[in-house]
């Protein structure tokens, strides 16, 4: 096997810079350039708070995963992680529903997409130029790890940048320093019914709202399994995590809500980021933000192709999706996985057009908890793997901080998060339909170990 392959059959294509970006802007998407505004509009400014604990959620999850992912680098990141430390249930279980996700993400994002480009060329339809962009991005990925990465680190530097150019006027403005700016200062932190306008509640329901908003970080321990060094890449990534997530969403959404009253009905309706820079007096700032979501969204399907293929990868090595998901190509591509994923998403989007509404609205809703589900999974993992590795005299080069305490108070909260979603009118479908779905799939993961048993037990009598 050529040196530049794993010992899974995959291509290490992927350079530092790629994986650097990746872990860099892996966490922006248009929930923060567009969806940021329903969160403000709901709990006021102090949204802060909830962007900081579903922040810091998202870190500790990260550093937990981090401290396995170091110590064993692989494609099937949390999902084989459980399998070794909960059981073969619970890693086809998490790895099945975390391929779902990204599934659903494809068709999705690509609506998303096509739609900005139908606002610029309405004689195309929406869903041709959906089509065509699903199929362009499955064509590059199906050629090369190296192509993804290339596209990704474009992506993602253009997003870092539109942030970071964002943060600089955004300051200009608040210090009276931006000409042509209609606002300044802060003083809408609190002039407008106080800071806290709609209480905690409204602000718990942010938290569980933008947690959401946060899904994608864990994409990089994925990833760096087909880098050269995974070990290096996946601490420098998660060592980074806290500043990514302050500078771009804390800072980005502060000067949001300094800037702009939060009971501003633009902000739900145009956007975050829009709203502001009109206010700024920022010429064609609704093209900007297109622009810049297009580009967000674009990136998110092309990370949606990659990750839900190489978890199905992940899945077929272990015999837990067909065979031929494990097949690559001469660059170390798993072509049959990238197909048979965007297959999967096209069958959604056909979903869409010919089902009764409420079953694409349920194919949705089963996939809203899932982020939720993996974070828990993951602090699981992590505590089991530890003590098992403890018990062995392996010595921990990246760990957890504050174990376990800081593991099980992550835990504690993510069943805490659920139980509320579960009573929470908003948030109890998607609850029910993830349970359901859930349960559906580790009742196919214990029938898949219970015919692993037979096999074995019937190999054993005939040898």
């Amino acid at each position: 096997m050529s040196s530049t392959h794993s010992s899974n059959g995959l291509e290490q294509g992927l350079k530092p810079r790629h994986v650097t970006m990746l872990s860099i802007a892996g966490v922006i998407g248009a929930g923060l350039f567009v969806g940021s505004g329903h969160a403000i509009a709901a709990a006021g400014p102090a949204v802060l708070l909830a962007y900081a604990a579903a922040g810091m959620l998202v870190v500790l999850v990260m550093r937990m995963l981090g401290e396995m992912a170091v110590a064993s680098p692989d494609t099937g990141s949390f999902s084989t992680y459980a399998d070794r430390a909960i059981g073969h249930w619970a890693g086809f279980t998490i790895g099945w529903l975390y391929w779902w996700f990204w599934v659903l993400v494809i068709p999705l994002e690509a609506n998303a997409a096509a739609t900005i480009l139908h606002a610029w060329f309405p004689n195309v339809a929406i869903w041709a130029f959906a089509l065509v962009i699903t199929m362009l991005l499955t064509v590059t990925n199906l050629f090369s790890v190296k192509n993804y990465g290339e596209f990704e680190f474009w992506f993602a530097l253009v997003k870092v940048l539109a942030i970071i150019g964002f943060i600089v006027l955004g300051v200009l403005a608040i210090f009276g320093f931006l000409p042509g700016s209609q606002v300044s200062g802060v003083s809408h932190l609190f002039d407008t019914q106080g800071f806290l306008p709609n209480g905690m509640g409204a602000v718990l329901g942010a938290i569980l709202t933008t947690m959401f908003s946060f899904m994608g970080t864990e994409i990089v321990t994925i990833a760096a399994a087909e880098s050269k060094n995974p070990g290096k890449q996946i601490s420098k990534a998660t060592n980074s995590v806290i500043w990514r997530i302050g500078l771009f969403y804390l800072v980005s959404i502060f000067i949001v809500v300094a800037l702009v009253p939060w009971n501003d009905p633009l902000l739900a309706s145009l956007g975050s980021y829009q709203t502001v820079l009109e206010r700024m007096g920022i010429p064609n700032a609704k093209m900007v933000v297109d622009i810049v979501v297009l580009v967000a969204v674009t990136s998110c399907l092309n990370s949606a192709l990659y990750t839900s293929s190489r978890m199905l990868f992940s899945l077929g090595k272990r015999g837990d999706a067909p065979a031929m998901s494990t097949r690559t190509n001469n660059s170390g591509t798993p072509y049959w996985a990238v197909m048979l994923s965007t297959g999967a998403a096209f069958l959604a989007t056909f979903a869409n057009y010919v089902a009764p509404a409420a079953v694409f609205e349920f194919l949705l809703a089963s996939s809203g908890a899932i982020a939720l589900l993996v974070y828990l999974v993951i602090a699981i993992s992590q505590l089991r793997m530890r003590k098992q590795r403890m018990a062995r005299g392996e010595k921990i080069v990246f760990s957890m901080w504050l174990f376990p305490g800081l593991t099980y108070a992550v835990i504690v909260f993510i069943v805490g998060a659920l139980t509320i979603m579960l009573f929470q009118e908003a948030h109890r479908v998607e609850i029910l339909a993830t349970g359901l779905l859930a349960v559906m799939v580790v009742a196919a993961g214990l029938l898949v170990a219970r015919r692993r048993r037979s096999e074995k037990m019937i190999g054993a009598v005939a040898r």
